[in-house]
């Protein structure tokens, strides 16, 4: 049975370590595109995914769980920090859809029109995607 999804932020990975807490896991996963990405979730799905190092996994992220920033960050909890590229701006008069390509793969970001305007964003434009672990769902594939 395939499993069609809203979420439109889907990149293909590998496991490549798995912490496991008491109930909160931390999977580290490589993505097709090099870099790495970290997801917390329940050491329950660790287990009912099976994730262990060199799993097939696709990282989810809704659209409204990704941040941006107009160049490198440092100082924040936020684990995932991803280089990439605006590849297109959708806006109305109060939110806008980012498309970002990002080494294999593309993700979007909705985000307020005002934030586009703060941060000069335009089609070509260099910027940080930002998400934190506890919004990476994971997805066995293989």
């Amino acid at each position: 049975m395939s499993l069609s999804l809203s979420i439109r932020n889907q990149l293909p990975g590998t496991v490549t370590a798995v912490s496991l807490g008491a109930a909160v896991a931390v999977v580290t996963v490589r993505l097709d595109g090099g870099q790495a990405i970290t997801s917390a979730i329940t050491r329950e799905a660790v287990q009912e995914l099976d994730l262990i190092p060199g799993r097939t996994v696709r990282a989810l992220v809704k659209a409204t769980d990704v941040s941006l920033a107009a160049g490198p960050v440092t100082g924040l909890s936020i684990r995932n920090h991803l280089p990439g590229t605006v590849a297109h701006i959708a806006a109305d008069v109060a939110m806008a859809a980012v498309k970002v390509t990002v080494p294999g793969g593309e993700l979007t970001a909705a985000v307020t029109k005002e934030a586009v305007d703060d941060l000069g964003l335009s089609t070509g434009s260099a910027v940080t995607v930002l998400i934190k672990a506890t919004e990476v769902a994971l997805a066995a594939t293989g």
